[in-house]
């Protein structure tokens, strides 16, 4: 499986000076190629790679290597744009949104990551430095730092390219690891897990994350970035920046420690982690207009992806199962109607009675639903006499 590490570079004013240089100048050499290709109608990587290698060096001051990452970061951006469009991720192809994102190049902002591979940056582990190219030559000497466990890994298991990245006047390196997956355990049962607003998880365990600290910090944050933008000047802007990568790093260490107690649970117990499938839910949900802004804004593919992969390393089975009609049904007698939920929080069959937290009816019908389809994956295929 892959792993990102991101470790913190510590560089010096001359070294920050020749790496902002460099980073500016591939995307600039980025945003001219896809400019080419757009007009051309040439998105393969030889034939772009073709076309504008000696430009490429000629007019940026790239190398060769770096030349050829910046070819290959601009056929990677048209080539996702692609997949998002064939997955409706952009709209409709009558759509205003879909035919914008189309009908015009792709453009690099001047201090979008920038990807290196092995040609173009070397890492010394040991005295914690970097050998990296820039525009300026061979810069070395740079020195990283990051916790033990990532520095760890990253000897260990670093692998490919790793990305350059500037964020709020600080520099980091995006390396990728490649770490050998565990045997998955069979499992004895399986956790269900209910995502949500209200309650960020609740397992069918009974365990239940709740988001009220979380509400309350998110309506802290919604309050001052409008007394922000009603100040509308350029500081006003850069606090705004770096309040929304605040309140987004919250978020995603709340995700972090949530799927870190549910995996631990699953393996300590043998038991697998079974999530419903919430993907294009903004698409199908319709909302009242207050509520908007907190289903859009919470990140619940994360906390999916989170509990992948934090279970893929542990050696925790995980399964996605079909979220329809999770907390009306009742796991005892089947019964489905939305009668059964009566309140936000509240589960009562109309038929048999069972009565409980709704949340904890839902996690518990995810586990059901796990059960079934663990066992229709395991299943032996038959084979003709």
């Amino acid at each position: 499986m892959k792993l990102v590490v991101q470790v913190k570079l510590l560089p010096t004013p001359e070294q920050a000076q020749a790496l902002d240089a460099t980073l500016r100048a591939c995307n600039r050499a980025a945003t001219h190629t896809a400019q080419i290709a757009f007009e051309r109608g040439v998105k393969d990587r030889n034939g772009l790679q073709k076309l504008l290698y000696a430009d490429l060096k000629a007019t940026f001051g790239l190398s060769a290597q770096p030349a050829v990452r910046v070819v290959k970061k601009v056929v990677d951006a048209y080539a996702t744009l692609a997949a998002q469009a064939k997955a409706g991720l952009l709209g409709k192809p009558t759509g205003k949104r879909y035919r914008k994102a189309l009908s015009r190049p792709v453009a690099f902002r001047p201090e979008a990551a920038q990807p290196f591979d092995d040609r173009c940056l070397s890492w010394q582990f040991d005295a914690r430095t970097v050998s990296i190219w820039t525009v300026d030559g061979r810069m070395k000497h740079l020195r990283f730092t990051g916790s033990a466990d990532q520095l760890k890994m990253l000897h260990a298991h670093r692998k490919g390219e790793s990305d350059l990245v500037q964020r709020g006047g600080k520099w980091f390196l995006i390396a990728t690891c490649e770490i050998p997956e565990p045997a998955v355990a069979e499992p004895v049962d399986w956790i269900g897990v209910d995502r949500g607003i209200v309650n960020l998880a609740t397992t069918s365990d009974a365990a239940n994350y709740q988001g009220r600290g979380l509400a309350r910090y998110r309506n802290w944050c919604a309050r001052k970035r409008a007394e922000l933008q009603r100040k509308n000047t350029r500081s006003a802007t850069r606090r705004l920046t770096r309040r929304a990568q605040k309140e987004q790093r919250h978020a995603t260490h709340v995700n972090h420690r949530i799927s870190k107690e549910i995996v631990s649970v699953a393996k300590r117990t043998g038991r697998g982690i079974a999530v419903e499938e919430l993907d294009g839910i903004r698409e199908r949900v319709r909302l009242r207009r207050d509520q908007r802004d907190t289903l859009s804004s919470w990140p619940f593919h994360q906390l999916g992806q989170h509990l992948k992969y934090k279970a893929q390393q542990a050696g925790v089975a995980f399964v996605t199962v079909d979220a329809a009609y999770t907390s009306q049904r009742c796991p005892r007698c089947g019964h489905t109607e939305k009668a059964n939920r009566p309140a936000r929080d509240h589960f009562r069959c109309r038929r048999c009675g069972l009565a409980g937290p709704a949340d904890v009816v839902a996690g518990v019908n995810v586990r059901n639903r796990a059960r079934s389809a663990w066992a229709f994956v395991t299943m032996p295929v038959p084979t003709r006499p």
